[in-house]
């Protein structure tokens, strides 16, 4: 049976998002968005052309937006904000002199497997400090993605990637892997816009609630 994702109306992550904004963090909190890929690396191409770089980069770009009509927006910052290729290294130098309290990576997934779907999120399989941090955080996206969005969960998991490795040892890094650009039914979901709003509005209200819970 061919499985469909959720066209989540904004009322229901709006009045979630009101909630969790109308408590106070004891400090403003600093989160940097790798928008991964980026110029001449496209990352992964969709079944419909779609490219991740451009997917990704719509989604941080959304974020930003939303973030914005906060009246007491997050203080956000993008590792790239046009189709510019940053370096690995680049990218985690920036939140490190940035002072990050959050590293957040953005992706899209690929398989051979057209029928490969849903989400995964990872964590650095380096022993750090920030560690728990970064898992609990990573099991928050991975449920909210699958309860608010209807996506797939196929789990939390370490890697040793290395934006995550050259960066938990500093504060909490999470990386998503926002669907199968491979799958029929995903790559064309984030083709729309209203989409694309409604998991940038998932992603900043977990955001959010990272730091008041």
């Amino acid at each position: 049976m061919k499985k469909v994702l959720k066209n989540v109306s904004f009322v229901f992550l709006l009045l979630k998002m009101c909630i969790i904004f109308g408590q106070e963090t004891s400090t403003q909190k600093r989160i940097v968005i790798d928008v991964g890929h980026g110029g001449k690396d496209a990352g992964a191409t969709g079944v419909n052309g779609i490219q991740e770089k451009d997917v990704v980069l719509n989604i941080a770009n959304t974020i930003l937006k939303l973030n914005d009509k906060l009246d007491k927006p997050l203080d956000i910052y993008l590792t790239r904000y046009t189709d510019t290729l940053i370096s690995l290294s680049d990218r985690t130098r920036l939140a490190k002199a940035l002072n990050a309290d959050l590293f957040l990576s953005l992706h899209c997934n690929h398989s051979d497997n057209p029928n490969a779907r849903g989400i995964e999120v990872y964590v650095s399989e380096k022993q750090s400090k920030y560690l728990d941090e970064s898992t609990w955080l990573a099991f928050q996206f991975q449920a909210a993605f699958k309860k608010e969005l209807g996506f797939e969960s196929r789990g939390v998991k370490f890697e040793d990637f290395q934006v995550l490795r050259e960066t938990v040892d500093n504060f909490a890094a999470v990386l998503l892997e926002l669907g199968f650009l491979s799958n029929g039914d995903e790559a064309n979901y984030v083709l729309k816009l209203k989409n694309i709003s409604t998991i940038s509005f998932a992603i900043l209200l977990n955001i959010a609630n990272f730091f008041i819970l």
